[in-house]
């Protein structure tokens, strides 16, 4: 038996060896995320659309791992906007849900009720996932309208003028 080992044991590396390019092409995905002009776009129709409310907000749009990709704050948005929109859009993206549904929802079951201990979760309506088909690419979070409701509406808004690019 030990004669046989060391002629097998050279097949098993070569095996192997052979293998490791296949194990590698299958571990690599492709992943749709929103482009920088993209965001940059929805960032400013979701300006706009609270501007035609009378809200003066921010607006900052995240790529889908929850990244800053841009940031429109109206002028007269408070200061505490800027954070709040991003903290709104990096939860939406994040859960890949709004930010409102999941405020309702911890509102309703105390075990939902512990996300908002979670570091950099803000369970107030204004996040709204960016989706192509089922798929999260990104999320918008608007800070400064009188409520998280008109905030998401916004965000809403917003998205719904890019419905062609989002198919």
């Amino acid at each position: 038996m030990n004669r046989l080992a060391p002629v097998a044991l050279p097949a098993l590396i070569a095996l192997t060896l052979a293998a490791a390019p296949f194990a590698q092409a299958q571990a690599v995905r492709s992943e749709r995320n929103v482009s920088l002009e993209l965001a940059a776009q929805i960032a400013a129709a979701t300006v706009a659309a609270c501007q035609a409310g009378g809200y003066a907000v921010t607006a900052a749009v995240v790529d889908r791992a929850g990244g800053l990709r841009a940031l429109h704050r109206a002028d007269n948005a408070g200061a505490h906007t800027l954070e709040a929109a991003r903290a709104k859009a990096w939860t939406s993206a994040s859960a890949r849900n709004t930010t409102l549904a999941m405020m309702d929802n911890a509102q309703k079951n105390p075990a939902a009720a512990n996300l908002a201990h979670i570091p950099g979760f803000l369970l107030l309506g204004g996040g709204v996932p960016i989706k192509v088909g089922n798929e999260v690419i990104g999320a918008v979070g608007v800070g400064g309208a009188p409520g998280g409701h008109l905030d998401e509406q916004c965000a809403v808004a917003a998205l719904d003028k890019f419905k062609d690019v989002l198919k």
